[in-house]
């Protein structure tokens, strides 16, 4: 197990990583502009839900699988930028029929923005390849599995945190009887689909 030298180390590291705003906290907020305090929350559980899996993907070696086989990395990508491209044409398409009713676009449901959150974290394939290659740092060149998962439990904790924290942030934009938060929130979407792409 690692010891309190390499476990303060570790979070250190977490700490200025997870502050760096990413693709992730850019969705929560966007979530949290367009759909409230709540969404955003919701949209952050869903996120680390797929942080959580992607750390017990590589606790059990099979991120290294996946991180030796190109053609599935590309199918991920590719997947996770479509789905990216989905939810800010949804955004564009509830704000244009809110704006014809003359109402305002009623926040997606808690449940669907918490699985959104999850897929968006989970079809990135970055996110395989930064645990393959942040772990074993603290670890060692032999880690067991069990120092593997402490490390990526307290990565998931902090992360969780600090992506609340943006939640609660974004929610004090609260959402005006235009319809402009979900234009924005399309165009982060849009945006990270690109980003996706081409990153």
């Amino acid at each position: 197990m690692p010891d309190t030298t390499t476990l303060a180390a570790f979070l250190a590291a977490t700490v200025a990583l997870v502050a760096i705003p990413g693709p992730n906290l850019l969705y929560i907020v966007a979530c949290s502009v367009s759909g409230g305090r709540k969404a955003g929350v919701v949209s952050a559980l869903g996120v680390e839900t797929g942080t959580l899996v992607h750390v017990l993907l590589a606790v059990a070696g099979l991120s290294t699988v996946v991180s030796q086989a190109p053609v599935v990395l590309a199918v991920i990508k590719y997947a996770g930028a479509a789905y990216l491209v989905y939810l800010g044409v949804r955004a564009i398409l509830a704000a244009r029929s809110a704006t014809e009713a003359h109402t305002v676009t009623p926040p997606p449901g808690l449940f669907r923005s918490f699985v959104d959150g999850m897929l968006v974290n989970l079809l990135n394939p970055k996110v395989i390849l930064f645990f393959l290659a942040f772990l074993p740092q603290f670890t060692g060149p032999s880690p067991s599995r069990a120092s593997m998962l402490l490390l990526g439990v307290i990565f998931f904790a902090v992360a969780l945190v600090m992506d609340l924290a943006y939640a609660f942030l974004g929610g004090l934009l609260k959402p005006t009887a235009s319809q402009w938060p979900n234009r924005i929130a399309a165009t982060v979407y849009i945006g990270l689909a690109g980003y996706a792409v081409i990153a």
